[in-house]
Order: C-alpha cells, then structure tokens, then sequence
C-alpha cells in the first residue's frame, strides 16, 4: 500500500476503534435487541450499496450512446466490486445482492420489515431520498446516517466517494458480535442462520478481496494530490463519526 493510504489509516485509526470497541455489541445481548439492531443498521446497508452505484456511475459509462469513461484500471475495480455487492450468492449459492441477502436475514428473525419496505416502495415511486426518510418512518438516528452518506454521494468527487466507501465498511463489525450471533443460531435453531452466512461473507468477501480492489481504487483516483488526500481523509472521519452516532442511538434505544 502507499504511503498515503498508510497515512489515512493512521489518522482515522482512533475513530475505527471506537467503532469496533462500541458498547452497542456487548448490549446487543438478546434476540430483541438484535432485532433492533437489524433494524437500523439495514439503511446502512442500503446506502453502502448507492455509494457503491454512485461510484460506478461516475467511473464508467451507464449513458447511451456508450462512451469510455476514465481509467480502465479504475473501471474494472469499481466493475468487479459492484458484481461481488450486488450478484453474490446465498447460502444454496442462488445470485442475490448483500442488501437482498440483508433482508431475508431480518426475515428470518422476526425483525419488522414494514419501514425498509416501506421505504424502498417509496423510492420505486420516484420520491427523493430525504421524503423518502421521512414518510417511512425510519428511525430518526438512521435517517441522519442516510443523509451523511447521500451528501457524499451529491458531492460528486469520486475520490472521496471512494475513500468513505472503502473505510466505512462492514468489516468494522466485531468478531465478538459474529460470535454472539453464532451462538444464538444454535441457540434458536436456525433462526439466525442467513444472519450469520451474511457476516461470515463479508468476512471473507469484503475483508479480504473486496478491501484490495478498493484500496487500489482510491489511491488510483487521489495519486499524489496532497489536497484531495485531506479532503477523503476529513470525510472518511465524518462518516465515522456518523457511524459512531448510529451505535450510540442504538444502544440508547436498548433502555
């Protein structure tokens, strides 16, 4: 890695252990609370994936008549990402999206799916994001982290847009937490089963290959621009910041 992908993780690395250390994980004790959990953290899962679109908007063509956009090293990065997030496989290695497998797992344990359906429907319908949010009745802390990620997504720097995508991601979940939802799946008989494939896989498809191609991503759209570096690295830190506010709300939702 480059000296200032080095330097950025150097900087956002107090933020990153607050995340990964958050009390959220040790309350999140029983399948209630989990439940809770699930159901804030599924519009993080949901924007990660329009950050994620936003990026190949900007970095390859999706307009007709089609054109070449950008650096074709850069078009197969964001190209190979967005088949891994959005074609995967589940468990009977049937093609789905992370956040349709997301869905199934909430499904699977009881959680309510009344408000993300609600708002996805709305968004089938052509309503902005931010009425979207409101109309649907999302939880107040995960609208704000929504409207985060959108004002990344409607600054348009893709350079930036890549830093926050690539260290805001979902390795930031503890293996103490897949650990707990280990054990309750046993516990349960299943219940948690598409739950915990879900964590598993970010485990070996996000930390592992995914993190590279994103590492090589963003240090191919900020080379050596000192000033764009300071910029991602202010924004990555926001965006932990609002993560770190996500956690909080949760945990106090918990009382």
């Amino acid at each position: 890695m480059s000296k200032y992908i080095d330097r950025l993780q150097r900087d956002i690395e107090p933020l990153r252990q607050q995340l990964i250390q958050h009390p959220v994980y040790a309350a999140t004790n029983n399948v209630d609370r989990l439940r809770i959990f699930l159901e804030h953290h599924v519009f993080a899962v949901w924007d990660f994936m329009s950050l994620l679109k936003s990026l190949q908007r900007n970095l390859t063509s999706v307009e007709l008549p089609w054109i070449p956009v950008g650096s074709p090293e850069t078009r197969y990065l964001i190209n190979e990402i967005v088949l891994g997030e959005e074609s995967d496989v589940d468990q009977e290695g049937r093609r789905t999206s992370h956040f349709e497998l997301y869905l199934k797992a909430m499904a699977e344990a009881g959680c309510r799916l009344a408000v993300i359906d609600g708002f996805i429907d709305k968004l089938k319908g052509r309503q902005p994001v931010t009425a979207s949010l409101q109309n649907s009745g999302v939880p107040q802390a995960a609208a704000r982290f929504v409207e985060g990620t959108f004002a990344v997504i409607h600054a348009n720097q893709p350079a930036t847009q890549a830093a926050v995508f690539t260290f805001g991601r979902e390795d930031l979940i503890p293996g103490m937490f897949i650990s707990f939802v280990t054990e309750l799946n046993k516990q349960t008989g299943n219940q948690f089963k598409t739950l915990k494939y879900y964590l598993e896989r970010h485990i070996e498809v996000d930390g592992e290959h995914h993190s590279q191609l994103a590492f090589q991503m963003t240090e191919e759209l900020h080379g050596e621009d000192e000033q764009m570096w300071q910029t991602s690295t202010e924004a990555v830190k926001l965006a932990l910041q609002q993560r770190i506010e996500l956690w909080d709300a949760i945990a106090q939702s918990y009382k």
